[in-house]
């Protein structure tokens, strides 16, 4: 537990210039639409120095599960990327307005650590002058992105929600997820994913979009962004114009997107739009050249004709813009790193992501100001809006969370329960050959599990050949487990292969399957021997056109625990299949032709 927030604030500095502006309290909301004040914040920002101007544009990450106090290791890379021990050193240093949490930055270990964290980089904050709250944020998209893993509650991904078709649960699933991050101190959200996936060999995107009919997915995107929302939570659609029909992955490559104007605004535009009808509060640009909008050879993200042209202008939108990650290699191939951020902030970007050096970026702008390349008030323009966007969110009132709000909102039964509903009306039957399934204990009572593990998602416990095995036990079946893994070897599949000769079943878990995966040798073989296969593919859905003889073949679309153990269910019978595709699937051989269409899903 901690302090009061009373006595905290008293002691800082930066909070009583906050009370003291316009008098009063500090900075209520004006009425109850949620609008704020404008006159108060604008005094706010003309208190400011222009060095902690520009560290307010600024989301940074930071190693380590304390603000004050991270493990040795978290320091050494601290002090080797930024050149700051810890959270409160690069507050100190760069007076950043925004910090994104990430597990490989070890910030999220569990719920009360996490809470721990936000209230120690709030703390840090606010005792510099004029010291503001940080708005913390990090990528909780859920399915296969998520930074926050178990005991939080894990929800489907966006292509699983896709094939649920169901908006309320979409709603619903934003609302526990927003609860759930809020009561750890991160009050922005970079969730819902608003792409299209119109191209199966899109390799960033895929499962983590809702689907590739735009009118589908412009629904699902308006429902999660007010779930998300009417839980305290900013939500943010990404990445824009449109990252759906790729493929090349932008943290690698540099992707560009061939479709005309129109194309774009039938296609990439519905989702944002819904979006921002739906009142969205930030939007995420993307590192993609998309020659029709704008022909400079510039990324979306340091086009002003895209983000200012497009979404400001024609779109109408007020928002805050943040970049997708400045590390990422399709934002950095045509600047260097000190031009990225300058270049941005001119395009109308409001907050800079994640830049690989802080100390280049922040002064870059810096140094754009005192040399008149970028004004103080295109600055104040950009800080107006995300001061706006904290206010909002009540972290000008009260920054802080407690352990017992944790306790009392996260993973809670009644949030697991509702996660595994969502999740069973998500599960997609698209074979059943001969009635196989749903698998009956009295006739294939001895299953064996095969198939890939890749490392499992967001923390949860995996790996996923494990977790199947435990379902079925759960169930009343005898599992035995082995994994064969994403590219299995003649002798992995010799001995998947000896294993089935004892049992009445074989589950295979297969993974983004292609022409040339030993994964389809895996399957043919376990088909020859006679034994009934049913797959489960536990990510991509396309992978059931690279295996045309298996007779039972279910979508999950992830290889969350939530995702499998309610395929499991689905595959015992225990719930109906109901998930139907939220996108096509094209033929192996003839990719031109469609084997399954938008829509198809089998019923018991």
């Amino acid at each position: 537990m901690h302090t009061s927030r009373r006595t905290l604030l008293a002691a800082t500095a930066g909070a009583a210039a906050v009370v003291a502006v316009g008098g009063g309290p500090a900075l209520a909301e004006d009425d109850d639409t949620g609008r704020h004040d404008d006159k108060r914040l604008r005094a706010l920002i003309s208190r400011m120095t222009l060095e902690e101007k520009v560290g307010q544009l600024f989301v940074m990450r930071v190693y380590g599960h304390s603000a004050t106090a991270p493990d040795q290791a978290d320091i050494d890379a601290n002090l080797k990327e930024i050149g700051v021990r810890d959270a409160a050193e690069l507050i100190a240093k760069y007076r950043v307005g925004g910090i994104i949490y990430f597990g490989w930055a070890h910030n999220t270990r569990d719920p009360h650590q996490i809470a721990d964290l936000s209230n120690g980089i709030q703390k840090a904050s606010l005792a510099q002058p004029r010291g503001l709250p940080v708005l913390i944020s990090t990528d909780q998209e859920h399915g296969i992105v998520a930074r926050v893993g178990k005991p939080a509650t894990l929800f489907p991904g966006a292509m699983a929600l896709g094939a649920g078709g169901s908006r309320t649960d979409a709603r619903t699933a934003g609302r526990i997820g927003g609860a759930e991050l809020r009561a750890m101190g991160v009050r922005q959200d970079y969730a819902p994913v608003a792409d299209v996936n119109v191209n199966p060999a899109n390799p960033v995107i895929g499962v983590r979009s809702f689907g590739a009919d735009p009118q589908a997915v412009a629904g699902m995107v308006a429902a999660q962004v007010k779930g998300y929302q009417s839980a305290g939570v900013a939500a943010t659609s990404k990445h824009f114009p449109g990252h759906g029909d790729t493929e090349t992955d932008s943290h690698y490559g540099f992707p560009v997107i061939e479709h005309t104007e129109a194309q774009w605004a039938e296609l990439d535009a519905p989702p944002f739009r819904a979006a921002i009808a739906a009142g969205i509060d930030s939007i995420m640009t993307a590192h993609i050249m998309v020659p029709a909008l704008d022909p400079s050879g510039d990324p979306a993200t340091l086009s002003r004709p895209i983000l200012t042209g497009i979404l400001r202008e024609r779109l109408g939108y007020d928002g805050v813009v943040v970049t997708d990650s400045l590390g990422m290699e399709g934002v950095r191939t045509k600047y260097g790193d000190d031009r990225v951020p300058v270049l941005a902030l001119k395009a109308g970007v409001d907050q800079l992501l994640n830049p690989p050096k802080l100390d280049v970026a922040w002064n870059a702008v810096l140094q754009a100001v005192r040399g008149g390349e970028l004004t103080e008030a295109r600055l104040d323009e950009s800080i107006l809006r995300v001061l706006r966007l904290k206010a909002k969110l009540g972290l000008l009132k009260d920054p802080y969370v407690t352990r017992r709000g944790v306790d009392r909102v996260v993973g809670i039964p009644s949030h697991l329960k509702a996660a595994d509903r969502i999740a069973e009306r998500t599960t997609t039957l698209l074979v059943n050959s001969g009635g196989l399934l749903p698998l009956s204990r009295r006739t294939h009572r001895n299953v064996l599990v095969v198939g890939a593990d890749p490392a499992s998602p967001s923390g949860t416990t995996g790996p996923p050949t494990t977790v199947l095995g435990a379902a079925l036990t759960e169930l009343g079946f005898t599992a035995t487990v082995l994994s064969t893994g994403t590219a299995p070897t003649e002798a992995t599949i010799a001995k998947a292969v000896a294993a089935a000769q004892g049992v009445d079943a074989v589950l295979v878990g297969t993974y983004n399957v292609t022409a040339a995966s030993s994964q389809r040798t895996l399957v043919n073989r376990l088909l020859a021997t006679g034994r009934p296969v049913v797959a489960l593919a536990i990510r991509n859905p396309y992978d059931v056109a690279q295996l045309p003889d298996v007779k039972a073949y279910l979508a999950a679309y992830s290889w969350t625990d939530v995702e499998l153990r309610a395929a499991v269910r689905v595959l015992a019978g225990r719930a109906d299949p109901v998930g139907e595709l939220p996108v096509p699937v094209q033929k192996a051989d003839k990719p031109k032709e469609v084997l399954y269409p938008v829509g198809h899903g089998l019923r018991y």
